[in-house]
């Protein structure tokens, strides 16, 4: 339930004084799209969105909430999984999207410092003029707070790593108003905790990202990109892991089952062969990506490649990643009227081929429908599953597959999500997973967010007391 009315309209009247009245709102459009992301969680509306205009809005809203006990959840463009900006607990949705400065480029120390809302395709943008780009590639154009907030992962990750490790520092704000900053520009440092490491994943339950400077990297000379087609995905798997193992320099290794090729067919008007297959692209010199494709080769034919096909021209390539990002839309589009469950988790990739086999008997044990698809190249799978709103069991069956998924992962030695995040629709297997860490886990919240008005119901099982909202 969210707040009575008049609370709610004592506490606007309150927040506008402090950022101005057209930065708070309370129209119901406005709340219906900040009571939603890309997932199957149930909607939940704000009492109010506030639109804070610097870090100093975002430390006077914070600290008004902190005073009233109303639960905040951080909205950066709303691309998340796990229904990570939610408001569960009504209250306020805090949309930083007019923190969209980028505020230094810095081509000599490979670095940028933007604030929170500016979207990864704008740096990429303004990065590109120096010759330089950020290379986290989540597929969607999310703000970089966001990314930070979920250590965002993708298709860049086999050679570049998550957001965590292309980030030097934060500037945040703790639920009491007070802005801190954590890291330096400098490469590295060994000064004290890494603050900056653990608000990156935190997904908004500590404090609010108001600022981020990061890592960006040389645009290449070249890159060629090879599309394999394979007679089972359990052999892509295996080319995958080995490729890894050899320690090519790839820069994407990315897989697709069947199902998937035959959706992203039908959605982006392509016409691969309709066959569990490997997008894999390399960057750098001609001499290195020839190198890196050339073993690549040779070791997809080891596990009885059907078919190999290279694209060079940076339209085609950029044709192939717009397909592979469009997976999740080519699913909805495959299966018509029915409802988008994506779930990830990683393992070690040499238990990847076994994971996909588990997670494809799983689906057809279940009698759902689904795509596989996922980073080959650092073991982390992605299922699209499809849930049937005219069948009540349906949702009861994915709930049953999520389970099994993540105890087969756990079983390898693997994690119950590689990028999407806990949300509030992992919290059990994140319990399952790191039970003996939660009493750590509930300190660490507690010390930052005492209140607990900072994204409650998300990541960690409920503490005691809980924001007003409830």
């Amino acid at each position: 339930m969210g707040n009575p009315p008049a609370q709610t309209e004592a506490l606007r009247e309150v927040l506008a004084a402090a950022v101005g009245p057209e930065f708070v709102t309370d129209g119901d459009s406005e709340r219906d799209l900040h009571g939603v992301d890309l997932t199957f969680h149930e909607p939940r509306r704000p009492d109010l969105v506030v639109y804070p205009g610097s870090t100093e809005d975002v430390a006077r809203v914070l600290g008004i909430a902190d005073e009233r006990r109303v639960a905040v959840t951080p909205f950066g463009a709303g691309t998340s999984l796990e229904g990570h900006v939610i408001p569960v607990r009504g209250g306020i949705s805090l949309d930083l999207s007019r923190l969209d400065r980028i505020l230094e480029i810095s081509p000599g120390n490979l670095s940028a410092t933007v604030q929170a809302g500016v979207t990864r395709l704008a740096l990429e943008r303004a990065a590109a003029e120096h010759g330089l780009f950020f290379p986290v590639d989540p597929g969607a154009d999310a703000t970089l707070g966001g990314m930070a907030a979920t250590n965002a992962a993708g298709t860049t990750t086999v050679r570049y790593g998550k957001t965590r490790a292309n980030t030097l520092a934060l500037e945040a704000v703790l639920p009491d108003g007070r802005i801190i900053r954590t890291g330096s520009r400098a490469a590295k440092t060994s000064a004290g905790y890494d603050l900056t490491g653990l608000l990156i994943g935190s997904e908004g339950t500590l404090a609010v990202i108001t600022e981020v400077t990061v890592r960006l990297q040389p645009i290449q000379e070249h890159a060629a990109v090879m599309r394999i087609s394979f007679p089972s995905v359990e052999a892509a798997c295996a080319t995958a892991a080995d490729v890894v193992a050899a320690g090519a320099g790839v820069t994407r290794l990315e897989l697709l089952d069947a199902w998937t090729v035959a959706a992203v067919n039908a959605y982006s008007g392509t016409s691969f062969a309709e066959t569990p297959c490997l997008f894999v692209e390399s960057t750098g010199s001609r001499e290195t990506v020839a190198g890196d494709l050339e073993l690549v080769q040779t070791i997809a034919a080891g596990e009885g490649a059907t078919a190999i096909d290279f694209e060079q021209d940076p339209d085609a390539r950029a044709r192939l990643w717009r397909a592979r990002h469009s997976a999740a839309h080519a699913a909805a589009a495959y299966a018509p009227g029915s409802r988008e469950r994506t779930t990830d988790v990683c393992v070690p990739v040499t238990e990847l081929p076994a994971a996909v086999r588990f997670a494809r008997g799983e689906l057809d044990r279940l009698g759902l429908a689904g795509g596989i698809f996922g980073h080959a190249g650092d073991g982390n799978l992605h299922v699209n599953v499809r849930i049937d709103a005219d069948q009540p069991s349906s949702f009861e069956r994915s709930e049953e597959f999520v389970r099994s998924l993540v105890a087969d992962a756990l079983a390898r030695g693997g994690t119950c999500t590689g990028e999407h995040g806990i949300g509030e629709g992992k919290i059990d297997a994140l319990v399952q997973e790191h039970g003996d860490l939660m009493p750590l886990y509930h300190a660490i919240k507690a010390a930052f967010d005492p209140h607990g008005i900072m994204n409650p119901g998300k990541v960690l099982p409920d503490l005691l007391h809980s924001p007003r909202g409830r």
